[in-house]
């Protein structure tokens, strides 16, 4: 994955190691996705997507699932992905949050939602506020989530 010059990071914000942990979890998330039949799309959000990451920055994921409810109360799937210590479970309308904190202090959010968050006709206020503050596809074998980004830009 290529981010603004393959990085995630404004060179001058945060640390070599830093951004060595962002990349290895996203890549980690990516390839899992990758092997997973109901996991339609993911989506890396935020700072990290517009490679303008601050040393308090976390890293922030969209997961769209054909089966979103596998991803509630049981976290076994995240066992499969050591992400932390779960700190906060979020309803975001279509979305819901978890939140992790590695064992550095990394936090990571992975929002998980039906393909109805994304949506084009039309394009949730929510999810178009998300998407316009950057949204880098990294697992979009049927192409909704670049289509999603074209429709908001």
């Amino acid at each position: 994955m290529k981010l603004h010059g393959g990085r995630f990071a404004d060179p001058a914000g945060v640390s070599p190691e830093r951004e060595a942990e962002m990349r290895q979890v996203v890549d980690r998330v990516t390839r899992w996705s990758a092997n997973r039949s109901d996991v339609v799309g993911l989506l890396l959000v935020g700072s990290c997507a517009r490679g303008v990451a601050r040393p308090d920055s976390d890293v922030d994921l969209v997961l769209l699932s054909t089966a979103p409810a596998r991803y509630g109360d049981d976290d076994a799937w995240t066992r499969e992905l050591p992400m932390g210590e779960l700190v906060r479970v979020q309803e975001w309308g279509a979305i819901t949050e978890r939140r992790y904190v590695t064992a550095s202090g990394l936090e990571v959010e992975v929002g998980v939602g039906s393909t109805d968050w994304a949506r084009t006709g039309p394009v949730d206020a929510g999810t178009r506020r998300v998407v316009m503050d950057g949204a880098r596809p990294l697992y979009d074998p049927a192409g909704i989530l670049g289509a999603l980004i074209r429709a908001c830009g």
